[in-house]
């Protein structure tokens, strides 16, 4: 039988998607880019959780996991509709125009 692929593979992977996403939180200026970023970091925190879960045989890991997505689409939701009020109150998704509280 041909071996499994090593955990440290998929930790990499995680990482490495973890990494993107922090980068594009701290360095894109368009709120729906960095609301992509936040949902990829926690696909790639899902990603260590299963792997660690599958190494040791046991489903905690995708218990959280499921968790973690259930969080995720609710985060999604309030989200998506904050993004809509405030595109619709400044016609722009530009994170420098928007930060202010003022009209």
């Amino acid at each position: 039988m041909p071996s499994a692929v090593p955990v440290s593979w998929y930790l990499i992977l995680s990482a490495i998607l973890f990494g993107l996403g922090v980068a594009g939180f701290l360095f894109r200026r368009n709120i729906i880019t960095v609301f992509m970023s936040i949902e990829l970091m926690l696909n790639a925190v899902n990603l260590s959780l299963v792997a660690f879960s599958y190494q040791h045989n046991q489903t905690d890991g995708h218990i959280f996991s499921f968790f973690v997505m259930v969080v995720a689409a609710a985060e999604a939701a309030v989200g998506l509709a904050i993004i809509l009020t405030v595109f619709k109150n400044r016609s722009t998704l530009a994170i420098d125009d928007v930060s202010s509280l003022k009209n």
